[in-house]
């Protein structure tokens, strides 16, 4: 209870603009890249391994120096760059490799260049998403992480709903139909979405409490740690070179992670002496 009046205190300073956070109305564009960019990357696992999809979508830093260094003119160290080498090199190579027989066959269509391509276009939206997030807490400092995580929602909330139950060709009424023939998949359904609520919680209290950098170092851990348990577990296979691969990925974000931590002690340093 004492959440829920939380939340809805949060709501109603919201909606009169006094919370000194981005107001409501601000998410609706980071809101429409939030919702079709993990839509493209949950579909791409029709089409390549689950290995697959998370070396991919770990790549996600090319879009993001490509934009900055074309659009806005950033200039990025050799270490930067060395990172990106490593991701990028891992991921094309490991594209490039043949699939295991056993983990075709688990897939519903494979397609490795479709899967491959709804991965960077899921990875391109959150680029998006993710500069407007950083643009809207540059507009409004007090903008929080729980009002950013509730703007999000919200909007994911009414985009979904509209597509699903009042668009021509949504399947809302589908998707309850089959979830009344199969109680079992409602149930996974409804586990699946309390994963995502709780851990969304965890992600923007470390965030908050610990920084950035101990979140991307969980995230990419958890990567890491979810592509062997795929590998060892669930039926999907990897090759030794396929292993290189994700071993090459891996060591470009682990030198990223130590290069921000390289930067934040810097940073510590110089609030020391001033």
């Amino acid at each position: 209870m004492e959440a829920h009046g939380g939340g809805l205190r949060r709501i109603l300073l919201w909606g009169g603009g006094n919370s000194g956070g981005a107001p409501w109305w601000s998410y609706w564009s980071a809101g429409i890249t939030n919702t079709i960019g993990p839509a493209m990357g949950i579909e791409a696992l029709k089409y390549i391994s689950y290995p697959a999809q998370v070396l991919a979508k770990s790549s996600k830093m090319i879009p993001v120096m490509l934009m900055g260094s074309l659009v806005y003119g950033i200039r990025y160290t050799i270490p930067e760059y060395l990172c990106t080498f490593l991701v990028a090199g891992g991921v094309s190579t490991f594209a490039l490799l043949k699939t295991s027989s056993k983990t075709i066959s688990k897939l519903a269509h494979p397609n490795a260049p479709l899967g491959y391509g709804l991965c960077f276009l899921n990875l391109a939206f959150d680029g998006f998403t993710n500069a407007t997030q950083d643009s809207l807490k540059a507009r409004y400092p007090k903008t929080s992480a729980w009002d950013i995580m509730l703007g999000m929602n919200l909007w994911g909330t009414i985009y979904n709903m509209i597509y699903m139950f009042a668009w021509p060709s949504g399947s809302g009424y589908e998707a309850v139909h089959f979830c009344k023939q199969h109680p079992e998949a409602a149930w996974d359904i409804f586990l699946y979405c309390c994963c995502g609520a709780v851990g969304q919680n965890f992600i923007f209290l470390t965030i908050s409490r610990f920084g950035s950098l101990a979140n991307t170092t969980i995230t990419t851990t958890r990567k890491f740690v979810s592509i062997v348990v795929s590998s060892l577990l669930s039926g999907n296979p990897l090759s030794t070179k396929q292993w290189g691969c994700v071993t090459m990925v891996f060591s470009g974000l682990s030198y990223q992670i130590y290069l921000k931590w390289q930067k934040l002690q810097r940073l510590q340093k110089k609030r020391k002496t001033t």
